[in-house]
């Protein structure tokens, strides 16, 4: 076994269950990955495939029907799936920070009515934050719900929905402007929206408009969210509180973050097994090009960049599972994976020469993915943001 992306520490079952995965992934997912992906086409075996397995409830407690395993075991499992294809490790991420949401926000009425069939993947999740006209600036949402009586009506456009085709339960995250604060943070609240999987008016009051054509990053569907005066009520605000949708939020992104790296630290793993071996095959000025001290150096370069962004991946999921604020660490992890997959990606292009151009070769889809990880929650800017302030809470000058 290589001996990159080795983790330290772990339980026999934790193993056991990391094995099965990559033994999935190189039967199930890596044979028609770049062909499923090139249709644009949803790989529904694959995921009918991971129900079986669970998969779709392994951080949900055992109490509620799922596996109860940690955040460790919850981004291995992704890194792993992220080797084969990244799209299906964006199909259960979304999903994961649902059902995190309801366990850590959630009441206990909602967690009973969601969470078992969540952990079947009966029930699929999607959040949404972003809107149109919205980049990181979350505190300047606009879409809007407003009391009725003993209702509320959500009225907005909603952007960017990984799942928000194929899921069935959607966390928005809307403004109630309740007049309690002056504080727009503390004028956000998180809805728990139902919704029938596919396209068109999917609920009362929702529709999703089709699927958003992407440069990479295929198969899985990514939307809008369209709210025309959708009516829903105090047992679907997240919580049964309104007011705290931005904290709620954040805790759950951390955990996306946390995701994101672990997706880098596949894809970047993958392109790395691309590159060393297209190095040893290919052949030039009369030797194996793995012999020119170059490609030697590039080599080296990107093993030190997938090893480095997997073990700051592995402490940054760790720091959660102990119970501690993790967005430094989170914040660290995805800013260096994501950085680092584009960088070994582009590597494993430049080795593969003309033919990394082709579509018959699989380092181009990855060439296409790789960017995406550079965007998803949260820009490289916003990691920066965070990293610096909690940096300079512990050096801080004092007096």
């Amino acid at each position: 076994m290589s001996r990159l992306q080795q983790t330290d520490g772990l339980t026999e079952e934790q193993t056991e269950l990391l094995s099965l995965v990559r033994q999935f992934v190189d039967e199930q997912i890596l044979p028609v990955a770049t062909e499923l992906e090139h249709r644009d086409e949803y790989p529904q075996a694959i995921v009918e495939q991971m129900k079986q397995m669970g998969i779709f409830g392994l951080m949900i407690p055992q109490e509620y029907g799922g596996l109860g395993e940690s955040l460790l075991t919850y981004a291995l499992t992704v890194e792993e799936i992220a080797r084969g294809w990244m799209s299906v490790s964006g199909i259960i991420n979304t999903h994961f920070i649902v059902a995190y949401l309801l366990l850590q926000h959630g009441t206990e009425e909602q967690k009973r009515r969601y969470l078992p069939r969540m952990a079947t993947g009966e029930i699929r999740g999607a959040f949404s934050m972003s809107e149109p006209a919205l980049g990181s600036d979350v505190a300047a949402i606009r879409t809007k719900a407003v009391r009725d009586e003993d209702e509320w009506v959500i009225t907005g456009q909603k952007m960017w929905l990984t799942n928000g085709g194929t899921a069935n339960l959607v966390a928005v995250l809307v403004r109630t402007d309740l007049g309690e604060s002056d504080s727009p943070y503390k004028n956000l609240t998180t809805f728990l929206v139902e919704k029938e999987p596919g396209f068109g008016e999917t609920a009362q009051g929702v529709t999703v408009p089709g699927k958003i054509e992407k440069m990479g990053y295929k198969g899985v569907d990514t939307t809008e969210l369209v709210l025309d005066g959708h009516r829903s009520s105090d047992a679907q605000l997240l919580g049964g509180v309104p007011g705290k949708g931005f904290y709620q939020m954040m805790d759950g992104v951390e955990v996306g973050r946390v995701n994101v790296a672990a997706r880098a630290c596949g894809v970047s793993r993958r392109a790395f097994e691309l590159g060393v071996s297209y190095a040893q095959q290919r052949e030039t000025f009369g030797r194996k090009i793995v012999e020119h001290q170059a490609i030697l150096f590039r080599l080296a370069d990107m093993a030190t960049k997938v090893e480095a962004a997997h073990q700051m991946m592995v402490k940054a999921a760790r720091v959660k599972d102990a119970g501690q604020r993790n967005d430094l660490e989170a914040g660290m992890a995805k800013y260096l994976a994501a950085e680092y997959c584009a960088d070994v990606v582009e590597q494993a292009f430049r080795i593969h020469g003309g033919y990394g151009y082709s579509k018959e070769y699989e380092i181009e889809r990855l060439y296409r993915e790789a960017p995406m990880l550079l965007i998803g929650e949260g820009t490289a800017e916003i990691q920066k943001m965070i990293i610096g302030r909690r940096v300079l809470e512990d050096y801080r000058i004092k007096g």
